[in-house]
């Protein structure tokens, strides 16, 4: 299906975000935009700087109209693009209240895209690093604690150690993890403890995607052990990688450990 290009169009995308890469790519390479359509935020040209508030753009992703000098941000700069070869799929967005969701959507994943992916380059004075927002720092941190849980609940009652399916006691392990790790780290971790738990919490979430495919399985409970097993060891070096990249030592890699074990031997004992 052949795309209808937006001419003369610039998106400037965060080229340290790996998901901003993928869609702007896609824009480029389907033809919604021009082959030179899309620009990186780190390699702006000094016409389209002169263009964008430098500050929004860092939230919200910028595209510039050189037909008119005038620019638009975030979630409508991704729908003009789309509605271009999708106007009906343009119109149904822009309904109340689909577009009041899609905009809370696009502003929920904006606010923590270095949280769900990061950027060892976040210090540079022209990285495209969002502000900190505490409502969806919060919201995205909730929202993992809940989903985990139910996974977890889920998985738990194939682990064959007489753990039944308990949301409520997934759901105080999460919690446990998240003020024990607050409470114990804050003087060390001071100005980066609320990136550092947006980290945490997607290795949790990492941990979970790869427990999924096993929900409508049906094998031996020594397979899901060992699964289980392989997967926080994945979620372990993941959490050592993240620490890494936020210029932190192993302090927070262990306190993670220790109350993972504790809260594991806990609930063991709890089962006997």
């Amino acid at each position: 299906m052949t795309m209808k290009t937006l001419k003369n169009h610039t998106l400037i995308y965060d080229n340290e975000c790996p998901m901003c890469n993928l869609y702007s790519r896609g824009f480029t390479k389907s033809g919604m935009l021009d082959e030179n359509g899309r620009e990186a935020f780190t390699e702006i040209s000094l016409r389209n700087k002169d263009l964008i508030d430098i500050h929004r753009a860092k939230n919200e992703i910028a595209l510039v109209d050189h037909n008119s000098n005038e620019v638009i941000y975030g979630l409508d700069s991704l729908l003009l693009i789309i509605g271009n070869s999708f106007p009906r799929l343009e119109k149904i967005a822009r309904l109340q209240p689909l577009y009041w969701f899609f905009k809370k959507l696009y502003s929920f994943v904006s606010y923590n895209r270095k949280q769900i992916i990061p950027s060892a380059e976040n210090g540079a004075e022209d990285a495209c690093v969002p502000d900190f927002n505490l409502k969806y720092r919060l919201l995205y941190i909730a929202f993992v604690a809940v989903f985990s849980a139910w996974i977890l609940s889920v998985f738990s009652g194939k682990l064959g150690v007489n753990l039944d399916r308990n949301f409520l006691r997934e759901f105080a392990v999460c919690l446990g993890q998240i003020f024990w790790q607050a409470v114990f780290l804050r003087i060390y971790l001071k100005d980066k403890i609320w990136d550092y738990l947006g980290n945490m919490m997607t290795v949790s979430l990492i941990g979970t995607l790869l427990l999924i495919p096993t929900l409508w399985t049906d094998f031996d409970s020594v397979f899901y052990m060992i699964y289980f097993g392989i997967v926080v060891f994945i979620m372990f070096l993941e959490h050592l990688r993240r620490c890494k990249i936020l210029k932190l030592n192993y302090i927070p890699t262990i306190s993670w450990i220790l109350f993972r074990t504790l809260a594991l031997g806990i609930i063991i004992l709890t089962t006997l």
